[in-house]
């Protein structure tokens, strides 16, 4: 069984997702529904999740200015 949730994501994102097979988007929904499921188990709090995420970013060379940008909508 299954249920439906809205995430919000940003338009390439969603644009990309649309774009993909459907094989592809059942891959795709599956890799999603785990990575939800691994972040809503007790084994992390929301903020060590956070923390993860946000060195991941910084990895990837997301700056203090480029977020801001983005969460500007520019």
């Amino acid at each position: 069984m299954t249920d439906q949730i809205t995430v919000s994501v940003d338009p390439d994102v969603a644009e990309a997702y649309r774009s993909v097979s459907d094989m592809d988007r059942r891959k795709l929904d599956l890799l999603v529904n785990l990575r939800l499921r691994d972040a809503t188990q007790d084994r992390q709090s929301l903020r060590e999740i956070m923390r993860d995420i946000s060195r991941d970013a910084q990895r990837r060379g997301l700056t203090p200015e480029t977020l801001q940008t983005i969460l500007d909508g520019r």
